[in-house]
C-alpha cells in the first residue's frame, strides 16, 4: 500500500532511525553543475589564492514570502530578531521546533518591507510552507525547488541564477564588471552593481572565509552574466577558476558552517504531528539518509539546538512569542555541547585508504575525495577513553590545508587541542544505503581545532601529533 505522508512512512517503518539509516535515496547530489571544470584541488586553492566562481543556481530551494504579515510570519517561525532587519539586508534564518530543536537554516533576504526571499536546503522551505497553511497569516508563498538531482538530460529552469565570486583577486573582477569601483557593501548587506549592461543584486558574503560577492537576477540572464564575469576576469588579468560541484561542497569546512543537521521533526505532538501528516512520503524528511558510526534507537539523539551549533546569538529574546521560545529559554544558561572543527590524523586516514589495496582482507569504509559524506546527514562518534563525547557531522578534504577536516559538536569540557578518536564507518558491516559498501570500522585520531578552522591555530600545537601513535 502506498504511503501518502511522512506519518504513514514512519508508522510503516516502525523505527525512524532504521528507516533513515537504510534509505535508498543514494548520495546527496549537488545537481546540474559539472563535477569539475579543471580539478577539485585547483578549484579549492582558487578561493584562497586567486579567485573562484561558484554557480549556486541549482542546489538550493528558493522560497518567496510576501504580504502584509510577511515579517510577523517569519519572525514567529524563526529564532532571529527582526529589529534591525532593514531592506537590502540578509540574515542567517534559523527555525526550531516547539521543543527548541533546529529544523534547518537558510539565508533570508529582505527585498521590500513586505517581501522576503529565503534560499537554502529543503527542510526550512517545507516547514515554512506548512506553517503558512497551518496558521492564519496574510502571506503569499512562491516555491522554486532545487533542480532535480538527476535531470537525465532534461532542460532545467529556475527563477533566478546565483553566482558567487570570491578570493583575494575578486575585487579586481568586480571593478571590471561594474565599469568602475563598486559600492562599499558591508557584510551581509545588499546593494546594486553593474554586470555589463545588467544591474544586479550583490550580497557581501564569503563561504570559505575569503572576501566575495554573491550576485543574482532573472534566470534568463544567466548566460549573459556568466560571459561578462569571464570576460571581466580576463580583462582584469585575474585567473578566475570555475568551481565544480565536487569542490563546492567542501568550502564550508574552512568557514565552519554545518549544512545538514537532521531536522528535529520526527517526534512531538500537536503542530509537529500535523506537520508529519502534511509532509509527503517523497519529501526530503521521508527519504533522507543518516550515515555514520553513531547508531541509536532514539531519533532524538541526532537532534541539535541553536546553542550547540553556535546560533544562540541570533535569538531574538526580546521578540514577542515565537515557536520554540519557551524551550530555548529553559536551555539558556545551561551547559551544552559546542561546535568545533576536527582535524583528522593523516597517518590514520592513509591507513584507512590503504586497506582497500590489500586483497583478501576486509577493508575500512572508503574515504572519497574531496568529500566522503555518503548520506544527507552524517553522524560519526567522537570518543575519549571509551566514552562518546561528541559527533562529527560534516567532513571533507581541504587541499588548502592538506588535511581531512570535519565539523561537529563536543561536550562542553572538551578543549581545543584535545586529541580524540573518531569512529569511521558503520557498525555490523554497513547499512542498507545504496551509497555504502560492505566494510569494517576504523578509529581515526582527531585533534579538536577552532571553528572557523585556522592553520595558524593548528600549528601552535605539538608538531608530531599527526604522525605518532598514542
Amino acid at each position: 500500500m502506498a504511503r501518502s505522508n511522512l506519518s504513514e512512512v514512519l508508522k510503516s517503518a516502525g523505527n525512524t532511525v532504521e528507516l533513515l539509516r537504510n534509505s535508498k535515496v543514494g548520495m546527496y547530489v549537488y545537481p546540474v553543475v559539472a563535477a569539475e571544470f579543471s580539478n577539485w584541488r585547483s578549484e579549492q586553492a582558487a578561493w584562497r589564492n586567486s579567485a573562484v566562481l561558484f554557480d549556486q543556481s541549482h542546489h538550493m530551494d528558493e522560497l518567496t514570502v510576501e504580504g502584509p504579515d510577511a515579517e510577523k510570519f517569519l519572525a514567529h517561525h524563526g529564532v532571529n530578531s527582526f529589529a534591525n532587519f532593514d531592506t537590502n539586508r540578509a540574515k542567517h534564518f534559523v527555525p526550531v521546533t516547539p521543543a527548541g530543536h533546529v529544523i534547518g537554516d537558510q539565508i533570508i533576504f529582505r527585498e521590500r518591507e513586505d517581501k522576503f526571499i529565503l534560499v537554502g536546503r529543503a527542510p526550512t522551505s517545507n516547514w515554512l510552507m506548512f506553517c503558512a497553511a497551518y496558521g492564519k497569516w496574510n502571506v503569499r508563498l512562491k516555491y522554486d525547488p532545487r533542480s532535480p538531482s538527476r535531470p537525465e538530460g532534461e532542460r532545467v529552469l529556475r527563477t533566478h541564477y546565483r553566482y558567487q565570486i570570491q578570493g583575494p583577486d575578486a575585487p579586481k573582477i568586480f571593478e571590471k564588471m561594474n565599469g568602475g569601483p563598486i559600492p562599499d557593501i558591508k557584510f551581509f548587506h545588499v546593494d546594486k552593481i553593474k554586470v555589463g549592461s545588467k544591474t544586479v543584486n550583490a550580497l557581501r558574503h564569503g563561504m570559505s572565509g575569503a572576501p566575495g560577492l554573491e550576485i543574482w537576477g532573472p534566470y534568463e540572464d544567466k548566460a549573459y552574466i556568466h560571459s561578462v564575469i569571464l570576460e571581466s576576469a580576463k580583462a582584469a588579468g585575474v585567473d578566475l577558476v570555475r568551481c565544480g560541484s565536487r569542490a563546492y561542497s567542501t568550502n564550508t569546512l574552512e568557514s565552519g558552517w554545518i549544512p545538514s543537521p537532521l531536522p528535529g521533526i520526527y517526534t512531538g505532538d500537536g503542530m509537529l504531528a500535523a506537520y508529519r501528516d502534511w509532509l509527503g512520503a517523497d519529501s526530503y524528511e521521508a527519504t533522507g539518509a543518516i550515515g555514520g558510526s553513531f547508531v541509536t534507537s532514539n531519533i532524538e539523539d541526532y537532534y541539535v539546538t541553536p546553542f550547540e551549533l553556535g546560533y544562540d546569538f541570533y535569538i531574538g529574546w526580546k521578540k514577542d512569542d515565537f515557536i520554540g521560545k519557551s524551550a530555548l529559554e529553559k536551555m539558556k544558561g545551561q551547559t551544552s555541547r559546542k561546535k568545533v572543527t576536527f582535524e583528522w590524523n593523516a597517518e590514520d586516514v592513509v591507513n584507512v585508504i590503504a586497506s582497500a589495496f590489500r586483497p583478501g582482507e576486509d577493508h575500512f569504509k572508503w574515504i572519497d575525495f574531496p568529500q566522503p559524506n555518503y548520506a544527507s546527514t552524517s553522524a560519526d562518534k567522537i570518543m575519549r577513553d571509551g566514552k562518546m563525547v561528541g559527533m562529527s557531522m560534516f567532513n571533507g578534504y581541504s587541499y588548502n590545508e592538506r588535511c581531512m577536516l570535519s565539523l561537529g559538536i563536543v561536550d562542553a569540557d572538551i578543549e581545543v587541542g584535545d586529541v580524540l578518536t573518531l569512529v569511521w564507518g558503520e557498525p555490523d558491516g554497513g547499512s542498507g544505503k545504496t551509497s555504502v559498501e560492505p566494510h569494517k570500522q576504523a578509529e581515526i585520531r582527531v585533534r579538536v581545532s577552532p571553528t572557523p578552522y585556522s592553520r595558524e591555530a593548528r600549528e601552535n600545537y605539538a608538531d608530531s601529533w599527526r604522525s605518532k601513535k598514542g
